[in-house]
């Protein structure tokens, strides 16, 4: 039976830890930053898939795929880690207001005649 080969990755301040687990074996490397955590990560998997024409790696941040992928791309684009981070009223355009009272509207034309 075909086993995946996992890369987890840990965030530890700027630096990243990524574990990479296949073929009875484990291997562990740190990097500044999530990008050259990944390409570490490609190297580790070198040496556990030596040889294999076919191999599949599932990168997770903390055990969640989803999470990696989002934290990759976001890096990859250079968007902030963190969606708190960045100031919302400053992204959102002003919006008109009403106002406090409504204004006297002219009469409909039917009843001016």
């Amino acid at each position: 039976m075909y086993e995946p080969i996992l890369a987890n990755y840990t965030p530890d301040g700027d630096e990243w830890t990524v574990e990479v687990r296949g073929k009875g074996q484990t291997l562990t490397a740190t990097a500044r930053g999530l990008i050259a955590a990944r390409d570490r990560a490609e190297q580790l998997v070198d040496k556990i898939a030596q040889g294999d024409k076919k191999r599949t790696v599932v990168h997770t941040l903390n055990g969640d795929a989803v999470d990696f992928t989002a934290a990759y791309l976001s890096a990859r684009l250079g968007l902030t880690d963190d969606p708190a981070d960045t100031d919302a009223t400053n992204t959102i355009p002003p919006q008109p207001t009403a106002p406090s009272e409504p204004a006297s509207q002219a009469p409909p034309p039917a009843a001016m005649a």
